[in-house]
């Protein structure tokens, strides 16, 4: 299905950070009318997001109502990325609860309010817990392990009433392990491939928790973003899950191997105790759905991936370099 957004406005909340900006970035290449970014840059920045004249920035949070409702009616696809992340959310539930189940809820109170949206709402893998069954359907039970996994989930199932009782067009994408360029390391909360590279640029060990056997179905960015706006524009993708990933299980160590080839050193990873975060043993997920409805199969092979993250985080530390020989 070809992506086309030439006369479409959309409102990309969360959209200074990680996934979002990359959502943001590429919704601008596809020639967006109008892309209306709501973040308050607790893990985003503004650096994520280019300079551009159909780029409209509000700084603000999807708890307030009355702002999200006002943006919301100006839009009619509003992709929603906001969220407190794992590491964040199992530090402080309350603000797990606030920002990922009542941002939500805002977001979809506010469709409600103003019928003809499609809302996509971002997800993720860590609702399934440790599965019965790989690779993992849509349909398998949720077990959720943590405050992030339980407001996940909790968002999905309001997005489901919603679609049920009020007829608010939603999807759901969960996406596993997403990674890429504009994941930096400096950010506390960033993904465990950033952190790698990071490590062994600086020559120094990885850090892995526990015996680095545990698998990730690792997804790049630009699939995950491309199965995302999919979502937000075909019929066939409302009121559906989609799971989001690459579909191959890989486990750390393996991760660490092909960095090594790709840096031309054998790494040495540094082994931890396991963090309350590290609960989930084995991941990979079945991505048929999405194949089968939406033509969709990612485009980027690990090891692909690996090489453009690697590219980008050399790219950025350059830039750093410059800048602090001009302070000087």
């Amino acid at each position: 299905m070809e992506l086309d957004f030439s006369k479409k406005k959309v409102l990309v909340t969360g959209g200074a950070g990680f996934v979002g900006s990359n959502i943001v970035e590429r919704l601008l290449d596809l020639n967006a009318e109008e892309v209306i970014v709501l973040d308050n840059l607790f893990t985003g920045s503004l650096e994520n997001l280019p300079e551009h004249k159909n780029l409209k920035f509000i700084k603000g949070s999807v708890e307030d109502r009355k702002l999200v409702s006002e943006l919301v009616s100006q839009v009619p696809i509003i992709i929603h990325e906001a969220a407190r992340n794992i590491i964040v959310s199992t530090k402080n539930p309350y603000e797990d609860y606030e920002t990922n189940i009542g941002g939500t809820l805002n977001i979809l109170m506010a469709a409600k309010d103003n019928p003809g949206k499609r809302v996509v709402y971002a997800s993720s893998a860590s609702v399934y817990g440790n599965p019965r069954f790989l690779p993992i359907m849509e349909d398998e039970q949720t077990l959720t392990f943590s405050p992030y996994s339980v407001s996940k989930l909790a968002g999905e199932n309001y997005c489901r009433a919603f679609y049920e009782t009020y007829e608010v067009s939603v999807s759901i994408v969960r996406y596993s392990n997403v990674y890429g360029p504009k994941q930096s390391p400096g950010n506390p909360y960033c993904g465990v491939v950033s952190k790698f590279i990071d490590s062994i640029m600086k020559g120094e060990n990885p850090v892995i928790h526990g015996d680095g056997r545990q698998t990730r179905d690792f997804t790049f960015v630009s699939d995950a973003v491309e199965a995302t706006l999919l979502c937000a524009i075909s019929p066939k993708a409302e009121g559906l899950v989609f799971n989001v990933g690459s579909g191959i299980e890989t486990d750390l160590l393996e991760v660490i191997e092909i960095l090594g080839s790709i840096f031309g050193k054998e790494i040495t990873p540094k082994h931890v105790d396991r963090r309350d975060i590290d609960n989930i043993r084995r991941r990979v997920l079945n991505i048929e759905r999405l194949r089968t409805r939406l033509r969709w199969v990612p485009q980027v092979t690990l090891e692909d991936g690996l090489k453009k993250t690697v590219e980008w985080l050399m790219h950025e530390k350059s830039k750093r370099n410059k800048k602090q020989k001009t302070k000087e």
